[in-house]
């Protein structure tokens, strides 16, 4: 079974919107109330608090707090697991240390099982209905492939002031076809680069293929500016000094979240477009496992900083964290599969495409055009990375073994990464009801002073 997610647009009346609004500030308290306890047991006694620990503590919660009665116990233990998410992250190292969400940064809240809600849909339109809160939504939106939904995802956008709710579903795998010497019939292959100046470069075997960068970011960064100059003249917020902000700069402020939403929803329709492309052409991919937050990590040192922010930005641009999750999904969809090269291993924009031959000095990014001076081939730099990854998927590189395990070739389905655990793990752990403990505090965070 494959999972995807299809989210939809809500269309509450004003008595719904209430309780909704209800719903998402109760869950941010629950948010804030357990990392207020996680920090105080860690400042006071020295503990850990896990997730188990708080989630057990939730029934006693309920009786204190009378409200969250009427909402559903696993959308709250999706929101304590959300906590546990987010210190795992920073105790990874993956993001900072979690801090304490003021309402109107609060996105939403989780039902992690079917049970809770119920959607009456076909993929197109419909309607949504969550029991604990006993309203029934209307939905629009078209999902491309339609399955059985498995979990949901309020979200609630306060700049657009609009709802969504975004569905999980399972559906089935589509296996290829084989052929009569029951072997998988893959008809194409096509092996891409990531790039800065060209977004992709794609080789087929016979023919190269240039996408050129949209470059969105750019495009609207001195608009950005602009308005930006024109937000640090009205008088902001202050909580510190109770300083509320003007008219006129929540109305600049609206403009300037406009702009980056504008440029964030051109660049994912572009996305879209040039995956389901490729996917729709080929039945393999091939490309370079690539470590994007290091790609875009800051200079070191002063003098290099501009020109590093200049290239972050050409990469950010393109989307190279989204790009490959998005091809890989809409090949696997089909019954294709994909094929991801480690570079320390293949280093393809240093090895030579004909005779295989590494050479140290084409690391230089600013080296563009690349000529072997082993056996005079000439090939610009992002053409000669994508053929040489082209090669060693066909088997046909010089220089290499001939194991693709040996290669650092994976595969799609591929597990790598930093894991911080899952609802469905935890899930399958007995849940244990022992009395609340006496140093057990889940209060609000305004309570106690955080450390």
């Amino acid at each position: 079974m494959a999972t995807r997610r299809h989210t939809f647009r809500l269309y509450p009346n004003k008595t719904q919107q209430k309780k909704l609004l209800e719903a998402r500030r109760l869950h941010c308290y629950l948010y804030n109330a357990c990392i207020a306890e996680r920090n105080y047991q860690y400042k006071v006694n020295k503990k850990s608090v896990t997730y188990l620990d708080q989630q057990n503590c939730l029934p006693e919660f309920k009786k204190c707090w009378v409200e969250y009665k009427e909402l559903h116990s696993q959308s709250l233990q999706a929101t304590v697991k959300r906590v546990d998410f987010a210190f795992n992250s920073f105790f990874l190292g993956i993001r900072k240390r979690p801090k304490f969400h003021p309402i109107r940064k609060y996105s939403g809240w989780t039902y992690p099982a079917k049970s809770g809600w119920k959607v009456n849909t076909n993929g197109k339109h419909g309607t949504l209905t969550l029991n604990d809160l006993g309203i029934t939504l209307r939905m629009r939106g078209k999902a491309k492939t339609w399955g059985t939904p498995t979990t949901l995802t309020i979200v609630y956008r306060p700049h657009k002031r609009q709802w969504y709710g975004s569905i999980t579903v399972n559906i089935a795998d589509v296996t290829p076809k084989f052929g009569a010497e029951s072997q998988l019939e893959y008809k194409s292959m096509v092996a891409y680069d990531l790039g800065c100046t060209t977004a992709l470069t794609l080789y087929n075997g016979n023919e190269f293929e240039e996408l050129e960068n949209p470059r969105f970011t750019q495009k609207t960064e001195q608009k950005i500016k602009k308005q930006s100059q024109k937000l640090r003249r009205k008088r902001a917020p202050n909580r510190l000094k109770k300083i509320k902000a003007s008219n006129r700069w929540r109305k600049n402020q609206k403009k300037v979240s406009q702009l980056q939403r504008k440029c964030a929803n051109q660049r994912k329709d572009w996305q879209h477009k040039i995956t389901s492309d490729i996917a729709s052409r080929y039945d393999i991919g091939v490309t370079e496992k690539l470590n994007t937050k290091g790609m875009t990590r800051k200079a070191k040192t002063s003098k290099a900083r501009k020109q590093k922010a200049g290239l972050n930005k050409s990469i950010l641009s393109v989307g190279f964290g989204e790009l490959n999750p998005m091809l890989t999904y809409k090949i696997e969809q089909k019954g294709g599969l994909m094929i991801i090269l480690e570079p320390k291993k293949i280093k393809p924009s240093q090895r030579c495409p004909k005779c295989g031959h590494v050479h140290k000095e084409w690391a230089n990014l600013s080296n563009r055009y690349q000529i072997c001076h082993n056996c005079g081939f000439e090939i610009p730099r992002d053409k000669g990375s994508v053929m040489v990854m082209y090669n060693v998927a066909n088997n046909q590189q010089q220089g290499l073994g001939t194991s693709l395990s040996k290669r650092g070739c994976l595969s799609s389905t591929s597990s790598s990464g930093k894991h911080t655990g899952s609802m469905k793990q935890l899930g399958q752990m007995k849940r244990q009801k022992p009395p609340l403990k006496e140093d057990v505090v889940l209060e609000t965070p305004s309570s106690y002073e955080a450390g």
